[in-house]
């Protein structure tokens, strides 16, 4: 096997588990809400801001034998700048402030895996960041290819609400393939061995803002075998913050969860 496809066996199980995780799963049929949905690109934006830093302080931190890996580098912050950009127009297309966005805080499992990468690439070993490339770049493939046009038809919101998932999608086929033959230029067995711990690491890290997420927008089993939701119901229309009593289906609001 390659070292790319050796990298894929020893995470299967980790990817595997954030795959199956319910709001995305959700997320593949439509049924997220319009809520849920800006909560993913809050939290997006909290970590997408950090992509060309982090790679400008692991092409700074590698050593003269990654000379070739460095230059790699330095495309990928060239096609990585501003896409935070994009997550901010797309929640003002949802008609949420981008600017209370921009100047907020990530929830907790968003700032420790952003937290994680800085301390692995200054701490540990630069290669670690690759790690969070395969786990992020290979999702967010994912989702546009499973979940966009699925979470989009059922908010009934326009292209211009999915931009950074649309189209960071189809730039990461391309980044995959380019990714792949970076790893399997990389022969030192420690190297290796630190890019799938990192790789194990992140799908953990980047899996709990899913759950984060899950935990706050969809309906939770109760003792007696109903459901209930993490946002209140309001005093009038018994609609639930992003959702609607089953049977009514107003695309404004959305029953649905999307990633």
């Amino acid at each position: 096997m390659t070292i790319y496809q050796q990298l894929l066996a020893a995470t299967e199980a980790e990817r595997r588990e954030l795959q199956s995780l319910p709001i995305i799963r959700a997320a593949a049929m439509g049924q997220v809400s319009l809520e849920a949905y800006t909560a993913f690109l809050t939290e997006a934006y909290h970590h997408v801001k950090h992509t060309t830093p982090l790679l400008m302080s692991c092409g700074g931190r590698l050593p003269g034998k990654y000379e070739w890996l460095r230059t790699a580098v330095a495309e990928y912050i060239e096609e990585e700048v501003g896409h935070q950009e994009w997550i901010l127009n797309d929640i003002r297309a949802c008609g949420s402030d981008a600017e209370a966005v921009r100047n907020g805080t990530p929830r907790i499992a968003t700032e420790l895996m952003v937290a994680y990468a800085y301390d692995s690439i200054a701490r540990v070993n630069p290669v670690a960041f690759f790690g969070m490339v395969l786990v992020l770049e290979g999702t967010s493939v994912a989702l546009a290819t499973h979940a966009g046009q699925a979470i989009q038809n059922s908010l009934g919101l326009g292209n211009d609400a999915f931009s950074y998932l649309t189209s960071h999608g189809s730039l990461d086929v391309g980044h995959v393939d380019f990714y792949e033959s970076l790893v399997n230029k990389i022969e030192d067995s420690d190297d290796q061995a630190c890019l799938i711990h990192a790789a194990k690491i992140f799908y953990k890290l980047y899996g709990d803002i899913f759950r984060d997420l899950g935990s706050r927008f969809l309906p939770h089993p109760n003792p007696d075998g109903t459901t209930s939701h993490s946002t209140k119901p309001s005093q009038n229309d018994g609609k639930v913050d992003g959702y609607l009593p089953e049977g009514r289906g107003d695309k404004r609001i959305a029953a649905r969860i999307s990633f």
